[in-house]
């Protein structure tokens, strides 16, 4: 297979996976830049590997449950999400919002884990799958916040600072104020965000890292996040307070991550499922 070809089966798979309902073939080969013919041999091709469905009635296509299958079992054998959900879930009922954990991948945050600490009243209960924008939330913030204003700048821009439709009315467009935000979070050990993200919810985050040593490396955050009219600036010293508590916690579960995917994967070099032990 070329890379062209693959760039199209990823092509696909990520086009598919951002609608909630099948799409026509023409539709899929227009967004995807090739001619009907192409589209449907690689729609074919997933099809066989059980990437893609279609539907008997209209014959549009869908993804199928592979990918969230495969995202789930990728989780558990890097994550350890037994044990993170535990301190989240733990962090909800204490603070009775909305939590969720983020870890680093690819330049950026992926949400990987979530729960529900509110009862009754405004909920707050976004979708997993958005993308975290860096610049316009308090989990970004808390993890731009512990990198060189350098290289937390470079991501800004990069992600388009400023420029990003959709966000909330106090959204940040002036370099100068993110600054400052970043420089609150680090003074503080927090970062929030009120209305920036999206309209009506204010959000508190702070990172968490591989273990409890001062040289360890920062690999998630870990955030609050409700409706603005409850989540007031009253709050914020008893959430802070929650949040890092639960990321101390992390930090000294998060080797456990480690062990396991060495005990899964095992030290092919030496032949022995057991040989990553310890090291």
């Amino acid at each position: 297979m070329t890379v062209a070809a693959i760039d199209r089966c990823i092509s696909m798979i990520e086009l598919l996976a951002s609608v909630s309902e099948p799409m026509e073939l023409s539709e899929i080969a227009a967004q995807v830049g090739l001619p009907t013919s192409g589209a449907h041999r690689t729609l074919a091709t997933l099809m066989s590997r059980g990437w893609v469905t279609q539907d008997p009635a209209t014959q549009n296509y869908g993804l199928s449950l592979r990918m969230g299958l495969l995202a789930f079992r990728n989780l558990d054998a890097q994550y350890v999400p037994d044990v993170a959900n535990e301190v989240l879930r733990k962090l909800a009922a204490r603070t009775q919002e909305y939590c969720r954990l983020a870890v680093a991948e690819n330049g950026g945050l992926t949400w990987i884990a979530r729960a529900q600490g509110a009862r009754h009243g405004l909920r707050y209960d976004p979708e997993m799958g958005v993308d975290v924008i860096l610049h316009a939330t308090a989990t970004g913030k808390a993890w731009l916040a512990n990198l060189p204003e350098a290289d937390a700048l470079k991501l800004a821009y990069a992600e388009g600072f400023g420029t990003v439709k959709g966000m909330g009315p106090n959204y940040i467009r002036d370099i100068d104020t993110f600054r400052q935000h970043l420089n609150s979070a680090r003074a503080k050990g927090y970062a929030t965000a009120v209305d920036e993200g999206e309209a009506g919810a204010t959000a508190l985050a702070v990172p968490f890292f591989s273990n409890d040593t001062p040289e360890a490396a920062m690999v998630g955050t870990i955030s609050v996040a409700g409706p603005t009219l409850r989540v007031r600036p009253a709050r914020y010293g008893e959430i802070s307070r929650e949040l890092k508590l639960a990321a101390r916690e992390l930090s000294a579960i998060w080797p456990l991550r480690i062990r396991q995917r060495d005990f899964n994967m095992g030290d092919f070099s030496t032949g022995d499922p057991k040989a990553g032990l310890g090291q």
